[in-house]
């Protein structure tokens, strides 16, 4: 382009000067400017082309923060229903207190248990030694006679017997009496299987029309375990009956019992026993059997009025129960309980062996030597037997 210019001028140039040197060209002055060094840098866009400027970019829009999903509320939670205690098992001994802790140290297979106020319907105060007999022991003491039922040896108090044997719990035994100076026993007693004493063999009302009962035993025999059962002594032989005879006195007498009568009969055996009646339980049945063993009338032990009653038992799950009740008003408004009282109680403790023992002022239960009822007679009466937990 630089050369195409040059050369057009030069021609030009030629033409003008041979026209003459006087006229000067306007544009002579600013040609002189112009050198060959010199380029011309200034870009000329073609006229017959339109720039149209871009459109200043936009700022993009910020980005949106997408909306977090709509969270389905969780179903409301029902509250826990608060953790109820469980309620404690019930017992035999439910309603009565236990007052082990008031006698002293004993034994954990022991425990002594005072009754609520009432007891069958009465005024009642009583109390229970229960001892577990798959660690404890039990035992007796008694004085030793011949089938005669007289006895050389001396009758013990409770007390006594407690100081010479040292024992958690004595109660009072078997029946007895006096004849002048001269003392008998009439209840069974056996002990390490030897026999000490016997049950009376006969009754009477007038010493003319003789009677034959059979009458109560505990028994529990060499393999450690117990029965109520009923008894008969002859001069030659000794049974025991799983029934009584069935004896009243508003019959004649029946003949004397034997191996055959009444049924069931069998050579008597026993490692430990105590006589007494009449059986109040036998195999989990109530039984208060005082009429066939000639507990009622005038010479009686009064089965069917209210007296002081000591009783034995054993329950379902091998537990020994001393049952004592207080009587004769030595508590005012206690009048004491007949021997059906005494059966249903030991029934409601669960007991399925059972028999009374002595009563009246006879009734006496210590626990490491100290007292619990009041005894009817003001001091303790000597007896010729006793039960005693070890």
């Amino acid at each position: 382009m630089f050369l195409i210019r040059m050369i057009m001028c030069l021609g030009l140039m030629g033409v003008f000067a041979s026209c003459g040197d006087a006229y000067e060209y306007p544009w002579n002055s600013e040609w002189d400017k112009f050198t060959p060094d010199q380029e011309d840098t200034t870009v000329t866009e073609p006229s017959d082309t339109t720039h149209t400027p871009e459109p200043p970019a936009e700022d993009p829009e910020p980005p949106v923060d997408p909306e977090p999903p709509v969270e389905e509320p969780e179903p409301p939670v029902d509250p826990e229903p608060p953790v109820e205690e469980p309620e404690p098992e019930s017992t035999p001994f439910d309603g009565w207190t236990d007052m082990s802790s008031e006698y002293g140290e004993l034994p954990s297979y022991l425990k002594i248990y005072k009754s609520p106020e009432r007891l069958q319907g009465k005024n009642a105060v009583a109390y229970a030694a229960v001892a577990d007999m798959t660690s404890a022991e039990w035992d007796i003491w008694s004085v030793k006679s011949d089938r005669s039922a007289e006895t050389a040896d001396a009758f013990r108090t409770p007390s006594e017997v407690y100081d010479n044997t040292s024992c958690s719990v004595v109660i009072n035994g078997g029946y007895f009496y006096y004849s002048g100076s001269k003392r008998y026993t009439s209840s069974l007693a056996v002990r390490d299987s030897e026999l000490l004493a016997y049950n009376i063999n006969y009754a009477s009302q007038d010493w003319k029309t003789m009677y034959y009962p059979t009458r109560a035993a505990f028994v529990e025999y060499a393999d450690g375990s117990f029965d109520a059962c009923w008894t008969y002594a002859t001069w030659n032989n000794h049974f025991m009956y799983s029934v009584p005879a069935e004896n009243s006195w508003d019959n004649a007498p029946l003949g004397i019992p034997s191996l055959d009568s009444p049924e069931g009969g069998r050579v008597f055996e026993a490692h430990t026993a105590i006589g007494g009646g009449p059986v109040l339980i036998n195999e989990g049945k109530f039984t208060d059997s005082y009429k066939q063993e000639l507990f009622d009338g005038p010479t009686g032990i009064g089965p069917d009025t209210n007296q002081p009653r000591s009783a034995v038992g054993v329950t379902s799950d091998n537990k020994m129960i001393f049952f004592v009740c207080e009587g004769r008003e030595m508590t005012s408004g206690v009048f004491g309980l007949t021997t059906a009282d005494v059966a249903n109680v030991l029934l409601d403790l669960d007991c399925v062996e059972a028999i009374n023992l002595d009563g009246g002022g006879s009734s006496c239960m210590l626990v490491n030597g100290k007292e619990t009822i009041k005894v009817s007679d003001g001091t303790q009466r000597a007896v010729a037997s006793a039960l005693i937990i070890k």
